[in-house]
């Protein structure tokens, strides 16, 4: 399973997840996805949303079994 802190991210910024969306070129809906679990990013959307925030793509995600 995997496990995203991309919720805990974007509230630290002061983000919305339309803000977040925006900045990676994703619909809203894509990120309350992401954030709930129930979609898995492309590699490059991770590095994408990473980037946005400064950080690794192992520090936003990481598999559980």
């Amino acid at each position: 399973m995997l496990v995203t802190r991309i919720k805990e991210y974007r509230e630290a910024a002061g983000m919305k997840q339309s803000d977040l969306a925006e900045k990676v070129g994703v619909r809203r809906e894509t990120i309350v996805h992401l954030e709930n679990g129930r979609y898995n990013p492309s590699l490059k959307m991770a590095f994408d949303i990473a980037k946005v925030f400064g950080v690794t793509v192992e520090e936003l995600f990481s598999f559980t079994e």
